[in-house]
């Protein structure tokens, strides 16, 4: 599977993507326009057919809506003033309509009733659209090259991915340490360990053991992932580290002449992000990250008997990593250096994820090195006080735990 899992991924997308473009059934939409003025405007496309049933009585429209005939009616009542004319059509169907169908609709309609305001007004419509402008602004950086647009998208979308994956290995390997410990205890498997191992280093032995499968499984994907860069670079004639200024020229030259020098540009924008630091840091907060949730995980599974009592544990620990989701998403994307971020990109229970999604944009080394000081100091310090739950849970049997009794636990 550890070789599999990006396959079925990319499997996964490309069947996505495959069902989004598949052709929807075609739907009849019946027009009662009264009015006579805009039943034109609406144009018949793959997944919607237009009828103008405007001569037909409005009753038996109604009734074959009802009876499934058509997907259905829209109703354009006779008026005069088009301020009362747009508060009272009306779009009947046995099922709810979609949204965008909805706004399709109320767009083809404003439009027709705006031009018409427009010439009520004596404006000409023609000036009107010759005078509107378009704006593209061209981004550029300060040592002169050529930026592309939507390239922090793809910066937060790189960040975001190791993030996500660090939170994915938290969940699932902390959950492993969590029922290791849950099954050992619940067979008495545990009392013939710790004759001969501490419980310290039964603990660690067993976090250790499980973030060394995850790293391995983790640099077998990106050992996949490189190897897929370099075969895309190859296909689009990408030059791989530093390139010339001539080269960029060039670059910049051929984007303007088709899809394909676009791709270049980005693939070529991919590799000078800061890779080599990506990886590294990816490394560090795995590790960090891990063996800070696994503590946890490990003294939930040695104070409780089974799973079902875990729950009530659990939530305090996988909040943080929902929050560092969020803060991720809604507040780098928009401001990666800004003060949100940079605190919670040094908080030791949000670090590894919000300081991944950050790493892309540029971080001087100063702050990704202050925060993984915390974070490994913070490890050091929950360890020593799970390990004492753990050492008193460990033995105990037949009790539901209570937050209270983790505290006296605590003092022992």
């Amino acid at each position: 599977m550890t070789f599999l899992s990006p396959l079925l991924f990319v499997g996964i997308g490309v069947f996505v993507g495959y069902l989004s473009q598949m052709k929807a059934d075609l739907k009849t939409i019946a027009i009662h326009d009264e009015t006579g003025r805009f039943v034109n405007d609406f144009k018949s496309d793959d997944e919607y057919k237009y009828l103008n049933l405007s001569n037909v009585d409005l009753k038996v429209l109604k009734d074959s809506i009802i009876s499934e005939s058509y997907e259905g009616l829209l109703i354009i009542p006779r008026s005069t003033d088009n301020t009362s004319l747009q508060k009272n059509i009306q779009y009947v169907s046995n099922d709810s309509p979609g949204v965008m169908f909805v706004e399709d609709i109320e767009d083809v309609i404003a439009k027709r009733i705006t031009a018409e305001n427009y010439q009520k007004q004596g404006l000409d419509t023609l000036k009107i659209n010759q005078s509107k402008a378009d704006v593209s602004i061209k981004l550029n950086k300060a040592s002169g090259e050529t930026a592309l647009k939507g390239l922090n998208e793809i910066k937060i979308g790189i960040g975001g991915a190791f993030g996500y994956l660090i939170m994915m290995f938290i969940v699932i390997y902390g959950n492993m340490v969590m029922r290791s410990v849950i099954e050992e205890k619940t067979s008495r498997i545990i009392e013939v360990i710790i004759s001969s191992v501490k419980p310290f280093q039964l603990m660690m032995g067993k976090i250790i053991g499980t973030s060394l499968a995850g790293i391995l499984q983790f640099m077998i994907w990106a050992l996949l992932g490189m190897t897929a860069m370099f075969i895309m670079s190859s296909i689009f004639g990408v030059q791989m580290g530093a390139t010339s200024s001539a080269q960029t020229q060039e670059a910049m030259q051929m984007a303007q002449k088709g899809m394909g020098s676009d791709i270049q540009m980005y693939i070529k924008e991919l590799w000078n992000l800061p890779i080599a630091t990506i990886l590294i840091s990816f490394i560090f907060y795995f590790i960090g990250g891990y063996f800070l949730y696994s503590s946890f995980y490990a003294s939930i599974g040695a104070a409780v008997d089974n799973e079902t009592d875990s729950q009530q544990f659990l939530l305090p620990i996988i909040m943080p990593l929902i929050l560092g989701v969020y803060i991720g998403f809604f507040t780098v994307i928009n401001d990666p250096h800004g003060t949100v971020a940079t605190v919670f990109s040094m908080i030791p229970l949000t670090s590894p994820i919000v300081m991944m999604m950050r790493i892309p944009f540029g971080v001087p080394w100063w702050q990704i090195a202050i925060s993984m000081t915390l974070l490994f100091g913070t490890f050091l310090g929950v360890v020593w006080f799970a390990s004492k739950i753990y050492r008193v849970g460990i033995l105990m049997y037949g009790k539901k735990p209570t937050w209270k009794e983790l505290f006296k636990w605590l003092k022992y």
